[in-house]
């Protein structure tokens, strides 16, 4: 005969406090027997360890570490390593957390029909290749989403820094007008080591090894005065021609054909390709960051990612951004240029967050028309501060002048409106010195870290 049950998790009345639970949804036992609740009325995942009536909150606004909002949870599931996956329906999205903490997994666009997005999704499963299976409630379907196997690879180096590193201050002149042409703005640097920089005089993407630009490669396209230009881990190269033909196109390596992949209302400043194959275009004249994804077969309308279209400088707004940065959680850094700022716009908000310039919460450097910016391994920005002629970073002790520091001018430690910059391979700075029709390489001196 079957027994009577036993209570498992929540006093049967519903709440908030440690011991109760609010319109529990899904639930995952690992082989511990620790039991994970999808707390949907409280926005949270709680576990419950084996014979514990008090759960403790590992994901959601009131967990010990809160790195995700989440609104009615309503599945869970625990990988390998017990790392977290939680279907935040209300959010119409995926969340995984793993070494750097939770970050979007898939639905990353807000809800609808589209193959990149979900309407009220209820459970998720993994099938044995870790492909991911979600029932997309409102769209009456199931979706499946593939494991991408390269998708930690990253096509640009995300070097690690001690607090006391150093460049030489004396730059070398890798490549001058006759090879960059005439004010050079985009550059590029793979984890090969491979440079790319668009020539704007010539309209064409000249590359070559670090070590030999007497070999470049020229790729001639039919785009016109490119600001920007980003390549993926595949070769694959994405290139600003938005000021004169309204789009942003894409050279695919292996068939090295151009074809255009977004449509666009202005120069696009900055590229960027996140993680997740989103592409986004940083519109200098429409005060605003676009985005769509590169996974649809086609191409279709633009997603705000920042900026309400109409220039200011209140949290949700954008002056003439330039550079961006999207980091693995899918945050968005953005030079704020006309506003001599770096604004941070978490996954899914509009209202940003100064991160850098006088406005920001800990002010620490003054910056004037910013228009680059990477984060490194440990996530400090290194920002290109193009109306002072320098590249200044920052670390555990604030911000500081990396390069650039004694003024412009044409001398081999200055610069003259530098618009973007890389990093190689061993830590070395690559700058478009772009008034000056250079690229100029800043060498990383060793010896300032030891053997960091």
């Amino acid at each position: 005969m079957v027994a009577s049950n036993l209570v498992a998790a929540g006093t049967g009345i519903y709440g908030s406090a440690a011991d109760q639970i609010s319109t529990p949804l899904g639930i995952f036992v690992d082989v511990n027997l620790d039991l994970y609740v999808a707390d949907c009325g409280n926005h949270r995942v709680q576990l419950f360890p084996p014979g514990q009536s008090n759960g403790i909150t590992v994901a959601g606004n009131t967990s010990l570490n809160p790195t995700i909002t989440l609104r009615c949870p309503s599945g869970i599931v625990l990988d390998a390593e017990k790392y977290l996956f939680i279907l935040d329906s209300g959010n119409h999205r995926i969340v995984g957390s793993g070494v750097n903490g939770f970050r979007c997994l898939v639905g990353c666009d807000g809800q609808g029909s589209q193959s990149n997005q979900l309407y009220s999704p209820f459970s998720l499963s993994f099938d044995s290749y870790g492909n991911m299976f979600v029932t997309d409630t409102f769209n009456h379907r199931i979706q499946k989403f593939l494991l991408m196997k390269d998708s930690s690879a990253l096509s640009f180096n995300q070097p690690k820094f001690c607090p006391t590193a150093t460049w030489n201050p004396d730059a070398i002149t890798i490549a001058n007008q006759s090879i960059v042409g005439q004010w050079p703005r985009a550059i590029f640097m793979n984890t090969n080591n491979t440079i790319y920089v668009a020539n704007r005089e010539n309209n064409t993407i000249v590359m070559w090894d670090e070590e030999g630009v007497n070999s470049a490669k020229i790729i001639h396209g039919s785009f016109t005065g490119p600001s920007s230009l980003f390549v993926t881990s595949n070769g694959d190269i994405y290139i600003d021609d938005g000021q004169e033909n309204g789009r942003v196109q894409k050279w695919n390596a292996e068939t090295e054909i151009f074809v255009t992949v977004m449509n666009v209302s202005s120069e696009c400043a900055g590229l960027f390709v996140d993680v997740n194959d989103n592409l986004y275009c940083s519109l200098y004249d429409e005060h605003q960051v676009v985005k769509r994804s590169l996974n649809d077969a086609v191409i279709t309308s633009n997603s705000v990612a920042a900026g309400t279209g109409i220039e200011g400088s209140d949290p949700n707004q954008l002056l003439d951004p330039r550079g961006i940065f999207v980091d693995v959680n899918l945050d968005l850094y953005v030079a704020d240029c006309g506003n001599h700022r770096v604004q941070l716009f978490h996954s899914g908000e509009l209202n940003g967050i100064t991160v850098a310039g006088s406005e920001s919460l800990n002010p620490t450097i003054t910056l004037r028309f910013p228009s680059g910016i990477i984060l490194d391994a440990d996530k400090y920005l290194f920002i290109l501060d193009s109306g002072n002629h320098r590249i200044v970073g920052s670390g555990v002790n604030g911000f500081r002048c990396l390069v650039g520091c004694d003024g412009t001018g044409p001398e081999s430690n200055e610069l003259s409106g530098p618009f973007s910059f890389s990093f190689d391979h061993s830590r070395n700075i690559f700058v478009t010195d772009q008034w000056n029709n250079r690229i100029q390489k800043f060498q990383y001196l060793e010896e300032s870290c030891g053997k960091y």
